[in-house]
C-alpha cells in the first residue's frame, strides 16, 4: 500500500473517531459507558 494512501486512511479514521466521540460527549453518554465499563471491571475481577 502507498504510503500517502495509508496516511490518508489513518487520518481518516482518527477523524471519524473524533466525530463520533464528539457525538457521544453531546448526547451525555460518558457516564454511561464509563458505568458499564466499571461493571464489566469488577466482573471480571470478581468483584461483582
Amino acid at each position: 500500500m502507498n504510503e500517502k494512501l495509508k496516511t490518508a486512511v489513518q487520518i481518516g479514521i482518527a477523524i471519524i473517531a473524533v466525530i463520533f466521540i464528539i457525538y457521544g460527549v453531546n448526547r451525555e453518554e460518558n457516564e454511561t459507558v464509563l458505568n458499564k465499563a466499571v461493571n464489566i471491571c469488577f466482573e471480571c475481577i470478581g468483584l461483582g
